[in-house]
């Protein structure tokens, strides 16, 4: 394998005999072969075999940072291969579930796409949504139905705003999904106006904190503090602050670079 990652485009070759009489001559379905034999323990590949879901997790979440970066670089070709990389990633781990006997592609497509029947009523129903706004509210209406279907089952009398904010999100992204769940039992600034001056309260803890001797621990917290607390600035002036921070790594990175040339250029370089 050239990469240490499975590539999704790396198979060349149909690996059925007759693909004009097999299920596996459709596209998902010779992916869905060619997993299984990658998976196979006597014939297949020994990196595939071993991997396990949490193995795989980091190559598929980097796949899906691969997916917005060609995205955002309006590259459709690497678009196409990046959706092909990702698409690999689910096929993966069905094909892990499957092994063990959890569950199997077919019950992924199976239960996603009843989700977006049962979430879009206004397309599959008799529900009426005239605009993005209405459809928001019927989403999110829908969403708080299956969290409390799923505290019941949890043994729990209702369950909390928080619940279903992925742990392993980006923090910046997470933060901005708590914030805005709080923000829908109204434990939210009314505008941007009073974040300002939060901003400037965790600034002064930092100081704080460092003329007190600068405690590692202390720090962290403080800077943790001031960095949820500008997310909450970004989301009140409708910001998406992952976003944000992406086109600011990209734009320093672009300077850098430029800076690196014309310092080549006249003989130096950066040290």
């Amino acid at each position: 394998m050239p990469d240490d990652r499975p590539n999704a485009t790396a198979p060349t070759s149909n690996p059925t005999s007759n693909p004009a009489s097999d299920p596996a001559s459709t596209p998902i379905g010779r992916l869905l072969d060619v997993m299984a034999r990658l998976r196979d323990p006597q014939t297949g590949c020994p990196w595939d075999v071993e991997q396990t879901f949490t193995t795989i997790a980091p190559y598929t979440i980097e796949e899906a940072y691969e997916v917005a970066d060609a995205i955002e670089q309006n590259d459709m070709a690497a678009l196409k291969d990046e959706l092909g990389d990702l698409l690999l990633q689910v096929v993966f781990h069905a094909r892990m579930a499957e092994e063990a006997d959890h569950f199997t592609f077919d019950d992924v497509a199976t239960a996603i796409a009843d989700k977006m029947v049962s979430r879009h009523p206004h397309v599959f129903g008799d529900h009426e949504a005239e605009t993005p706004d209405d459809v928001k509210v019927t989403w999110e209406a829908q969403k708080e139905q299956e969290r409390a279907a799923k505290a019941a089952g949890n043994g729990q009398d209702r369950p909390s705003a928080l619940d279903g904010v992925t742990a392993a999100l980006p923090a910046l992204l997470r933060a901005e999904k708590l914030q805005k769940r709080a923000a829908r039992v109204r434990f939210d600034w009314p505008d941007a106006t009073p974040v300002f001056e939060k901003i400037e309260e965790e600034i002064g803890e930092i100081r704080e904190a460092m003329a007190d001797g600068g405690a590692p621990d202390r720090l962290e917290d403080e800077v943790g503090d001031l960095l949820f607390v500008v997310v909450n600035l970004a989301r009140h002036l409708k910001v998406d602050a992952e976003t944000a921070l992406r086109r600011s790594n990209a734009k320093f990175e672009r300077r850098f670079r430029a800076m690196e040339a014309k310092l080549r250029e006249n003989g130096h370089r950066a040290e």
